[in-house]
């Protein structure tokens, strides 16, 4: 019985925990097309540094609400103080996990459910940062000594003609090598 709780309890906070970070980034990508579409070319170094700080509370907000939630529930059924709720769901959820705060016999195995979400948040968190990073960067102005057009004895990549991915196989005869595409 012991087991069917806990898994049932996991199951119920995984989700709770996941339609928390979807509704986040959601609102978050609506918010960074929106700050993006007024026009990325007039942000200026320090308007971009202010816009990703902005950013990246938006997600520290989202990560700590959903350390809160697991927190919730280890005061309700786990650990006898908020204190003490909140510290053992942030440690288990950043993976530090010290250890001096533990939870009952019987639900244990939730620390390391939260574990791997938090990594598991966390990821998806860096990489919506990294997509905003890299839109900010990528939509700078050259330089004027950077050319905008390729050499002429560069071939243009067209993805929808090669495969980014070719795979050298060696042939039976020494020296010869033959890279079909994948």
């Amino acid at each position: 019985m012991g087991f069917a709780w806990q898994a049932a309890a996991a199951v119920i906070l995984v989700t709770l925990t996941l339609c928390l970070q979807c509704a986040g980034m959601a609102v978050l990508i609506r918010w960074a097309r929106a700050c993006l579409a007024q026009g990325i070319q007039r942000l200026g170094p320090w308007r971009s540094a202010v816009l990703m700080i902005r950013f990246t509370t938006a997600m520290i907000v989202l990560q700590v609400l959903e350390i809160l939630l697991w927190a919730g529930f280890y005061r309700w059924q786990c650990l006898p103080s908020w204190e003490s709720s909140f510290y053992f769901s942030a440690t288990s959820y950043s993976t530090v996990g010290y250890g001096d705060v533990t939870l009952p016999q019987i639900w244990r195995v939730l620390g390391p459910v939260e574990s791997v979400l938090g990594m598991l948040m966390c990821g998806i968190s860096v990489s919506a940062l990294f997509t905003i990073i890299t839109h900010l960067v990528g939509a700078r102005p050259r330089s004027s000594t950077h050319s905008r057009t390729q050499p002429a004895s560069t071939p243009a990549f067209k993805p929808e003609l090669e495969s980014p991915l070719r795979v050298p196989i060696v042939a039976a005869r020494a020296g010869s090598t033959d890279t079909p595409e994948l």
